[in-house]
This record gives structure tokens, C-alpha cells and sequence, in this order.
């Protein structure tokens, strides 16, 4: 895949925006449980040293009555399922395990007619695209929106640049784009997966309800800045060009007017609030009832073959993530799995010792020409995001200060 040039000389090196960093706890302790660190934004332990998730996985071992759950699930569905056959829930899909599920059993257990929608990947790998089809051919709906790819190219940038995280303009679309479909096509009800801050450690507000309101996103998924923040830098330092932003360009990067949400009463609910949320058997599901499939060699920067398959920067991601809070890919699908009883925590740790941080190697090259930075430059802008208390130079080599 060919990359034109953005930029005709390199922009000046732009300010640190993500508001989690200045939070982090400067002393470093680990979950007694699975493998994650208070370095995750928003986490809590408890007395015993379990951390926020693990503390909530007991609960959805003993304290949650997944019978009643499921009825709250059918008298939602039932006010909202279709007659005549149209779309009843939008279901924003990437053709990943999770979406597939969710969006087969919505359709195979409760009848319900989904509307799978897709922010397209920066660049699709192989078997995103393979598993994009397979789940199409398996009887799904689709819509998929691929926005310019200048301006998503130059939001990559500014992510990477500002906010250690090439991801951003993906998170805004994944997020806000079921929005605009919902609203389009007078949906009411949007079926996302899990709800990532209590399923994986994070701010345990939502965990007691099944829905979360769109006022929490800021902080939550934009490190409290947006798509306006990063557009004003862009402009300040001669990312953007003079005009080539409107506001129907960064509209689709953002929700619809909130008033418009209201008129069509959208709502947007976790599945993994009422069914329990085990991520290995959603790709047992997804391979015998949508046709998905795994890369036939383990992900850079961790160990599995079946998470976040679709897109050539998913490591480049991970691996940002592991400079600012110590943690990576590994780290993620680790402890997942030992809340699951898949692992023991003592294989977690080898684990994470093993491949946690590993570099994105594989598709290294292509992401220096979609961010058009050269290689000098991309490692002095990832450096300023190795947190201070986390990192340390020895031997001219970064290493972690605290390691699991």
C-alpha cells in the first residue's frame, strides 16, 4: 500500500496532552491476583491487594444472579425487537470474536435484527479483512465508514505526537460512529461488548448498570481531550493546512448533537452486563457460528492469536501503552485470562516477563510512512512518553523500574 506525503516539511515537536499521566501513582504495586499494575488509569485494590477487576470478577463468579440478568435483557429487548423484520439494535462490529458473538446471539437467541456497524481500521490486516467478510457471509448486515484518509492519517499523527497513542481518531469514530447510526436510522438501542473499565480494571461506576451515558467518554476514552484539542494543535502547528477542517468533518469524529441522541432516545448498553463476559469462549462462538478465524502465528507483544486482529497498528498501540504505564498487549489478555481460570497467576507472570513490550516490528516500516515521521523522529516523540517513575537508562538501554 502506497502513502502519500502529508507533510511538506516535518511539523515542529508538539506539547504532551493526555491529562491520565500527571495521576499515576508514583509508587508502582501489582494485583496479588492477575498481573495488572495501579499504573492503569482509574484501577483500585483493595485491602487484600486485589485490583478493581479481580475484585469484580468474584462477583461475577458469586455475587451476581446471571438468571435475573438475562431477564433484564429480555425485557429490554422485547420493548425495543422489530415486527416487520427492520433493524431493532446497532451493533458496532469490527468482524473481531466480541462483536461476532454479541451480534449472533442478539440475532440466533433473543430475535433481534442487528445493524453491525464499522469505523474502518487505519490499515486493515489480511485477516481483519478475511474475518470483516466471513462475518458479513454469516448473515449480518453491515455498514462501514472509511473517513478521509488525509485528515485520519494527520489525526493518527497528532495522537501519536500529543497523546502517545496513534489509536485516538479510532477510538473517537469506534465510539461515536454506532451514535450516528443510531440517530440516522432511528435506532434506539446500541449492544456494545464489555464494558472495558470494569471488565479489565478501571472506574468501577458503571459496574451495577447495564447502560453508560455518553457524558462519561471524555474522560474515560479521550484522556480529557477530544478531537477539537487535537484539531486546534494541528492547526497551531501546521499539521492542518488553513481550511481543510470543517464542521462536518470533525463531526463524524465526534457524537451527534446530544439533542438529536435525545429525540431518538438512543441508548447504548453492555453485553457483558448481562451475560458473563469470558473472552476465549466469545472466539469459540465466533469460529463455529461466523466463520472467524486466527493469525496462524501469536500477536506482537503478546502471546494469543485471536485479540485485536484487524488493523497493521494495533501493536504500535499496545506497545505506546507499555511505555506510559508499564504495561502492555500481554499484560491485557494475561490477566483476563487468570480472572477467567484459563492461566495461574504464575504462568501470568512468565508470560508477561516473556513477551509484554515486545516492539511492533513486523509492520514497523509501513507505520513510519502512515505517519510520514521518520525513524529518528518517531523514537524521540515514543521517549517523552516513557513515564518517569516507570523507566530508567542503563547502558544507554531503557529498562523498567518495576518489573512483575
Amino acid at each position: 500500500m502506497k502513502f502519500p506525503k502529508l507533510f511538506k516539511e516535518q511539523p515542529a515537536p508538539m506539547p504532551v496532552l493526555d491529562g491520565q499521566l500527571p495521576d499515576l501513582p508514583k509508587e508502582v504495586k501489582f494485583c496479588q491476583c492477575c498481573v495488572t499494575s495501579n499504573q492503569r488509569p482509574r484501577i483500585t485494590f483493595d485491602e487484600r491487594g486485589y485490583c478493581s477487576a479481580c475484585q469484580y470478577n468474584e462477583e461475577k463468579e458469586t455475587g451476581i444472579d446471571w438468571d435475573e440478568r438475562d431477564r433484564e435483557l429480555r425485557d429490554l429487548l422485547d420493548k425495543h425487537r422489530s415486527k416487520d423484520g427492520s433493524f431493532d439494535v446497532v451493533v458496532p462490529s469490527s468482524g473481531g470474536k466480541d462483536s461476532a458473538y454479541v451480534a449472533h446471539v442478539l440475532r440466533e437467541e433473543y430475535g433481534m435484527h442487528p445493524l453491525t456497524v464499522t469505523w474502518s481500521p487505519f490499515i486493515y490486516t489480511d485477516i481483519g479483512w478475511q474475518n470483516q467478510c466471513n462475518l458479513n457471509h454469516s448473515g449480518m448486515d453491515n455498514i462501514m465508514f472509511t473517513p478521509n484518509g488525509l485528515i485520519h492519517r494527520k489525526f493518527s499523527r497528532l495522537g501519536f505526537e500529543c497523546n502517545g497513542d496513534n489509536f485516538d481518531s479510532f477510538v473517537w469514530g469506534q465510539k461515536g460512529f454506532p451514535f450516528h447510526m443510531a440517530v440516522k436510522f432511528g435506532i434506539p438501542l446500541i449492544f456494545e461488548g464489555e464494558n472495558g473499565d470494569v471488565e479489565y480494571g478501571g472506574s468501577m461506576e458503571g459496574k451495577n448498570r447495564g447502560y453508560q451515558d455518553v457524558s462519561d467518554w471524555k474522560d474515560l476514552y479521550f484522556r480529557g481531550n477530544g478531537s477539537d484539542a487535537l484539531a486546534e494543535v494541528g492547526l497551531e502547528y501546521g499539521v492542518f493546512e488553513k481550511g481543510e477542517l470543517n464542521a462536518s468533518t470533525l463531526q463524524i469524529y465526534s457524537n451527534p448533537p446530544i439533542e438529536q441522541i435525545e429525540e431518538v432516545g438512543v441508548e447504548q448498553h453492555f453485553f457483558s452486563y448481562y451475560r458473563k463476559w469470558i473472552p476465549q469462549e466469545n472466539y469459540y462462538y465466533a469460529v463455529e457460528n461466523t466463520g472467524f478465524e486466527v493469525n496462524p502465528v501469536r500477536s506482537e507483544g503478546t502471546y494469543t492469536k485471536y485479540a485485536s486482529l484487524d488493523d497493521q497498528t494495533d501493536g504500535l498501540h499496545f506497545w505506546l501503552g507499555y511505555l506510559k504505564f508499564g504495561m502492555g498487549r500481554t499484560t491485557r489478555d494475561a490477566s483476563m485470562e487468570v480472572r477467567c481460570n484459563h492461566i495461574t497467576r504464575e504462568e501470568a507472570v512468565f508470560l508477561v516477563r516473556r513477551y509484554d513490550g515486545e516492539f511492533p516490528k513486523k509492520h514497523f516500516k509501513t507505520i513510519l510512512e502512515y505517519l510520514d515521521i521518520e525513524e529518528e523522529r518517531f523514537f524521540e516523540v515514543a521517549d517523552k512518553f516513557r513515564t518517569p517513575h516507570l523507566w530508567e537508562k542503563e547502558n544507554g538501554e531503557w529498562k523498567l523500574k518495576h518489573v512483575i
